[in-house]
């Protein structure tokens, strides 16, 4: 069983981090377009549960992910299971309709700018995803994909990288929960 372990963190100087991931021989990938679409289960509460359910679509791209609980009280590690899905609009437009036919509702959609690199650490490459999210702001996110035995070492040498490029504090909330506090009313 697959544990996403993640740290995000905002950022301010964003060309300064990009400078500190070039020197550890980062390549920072072109900006690509991601929009999460996230749904309600008809019969438990996400926000309670601590679980997530999204479509995204990444240009043509279309996956489906299903997010569970958070395991620990410092970063955002969980199990993650993402499946591709067919390619196109109308695909996932598609798949949207049967997720709203068994009940499940539309929550928010997420739109981000999301430029991509790796970084070697601790004999891990760890993903850094640069974002900048509409309406949020710009973030960091390091994550490393791994089996339940390795879940312990990689929060460690999430924490040594985020150390040395100056990352702090970290923001454990999603990209969702942020905007859906960000719309409440006072």
């Amino acid at each position: 069983m697959k544990y996403e372990v993640e740290q995000k963190y905002s950022v301010a100087g964003m060309a300064a981090l990009e400078a500190k991931l070039t020197g550890l021989g980062a390549s920072i990938c072109e900006p690509q377009s991601e929009v999460d679409l996230y749904f309600a289960h008809p019969v438990r509460d996400f926000a309670q549960t601590d679980e997530a359910l999204r479509i995204r679509r990444k240009g043509t791209a279309n996956s489906i992910t299903y997010k569970g609980p958070k395991i620990d009280r410092t970063t955002k590690t969980r199990r993650e299971i993402e499946l591709p899905l067919p390619s196109g609009e109308e695909s996932a437009e598609a798949w949207a309709g049967l997720l709203e036919a068994l009940g499940f509702t539309p929550v928010r959609e997420v739109r981000k700018s999301r430029r991509k690199t790796g970084v070697l650490w601790d004999n891990y490459t760890i993903e850094v995803s640069l974002d900048e999210v509409d309406t949020l702001g710009t973030f960091a996110e390091l994550e490393l994909a791994v089996e339940a035995d390795r879940v312990e070492a990689a929060r460690v040498c999430i924490a040594s990288l985020a150390e040395a490029l100056e990352l702090h504090p970290s923001e454990r909330r999603s990209y969702l929960e942020l905007l859906l506090e960000r719309s409440q009313p006072v």
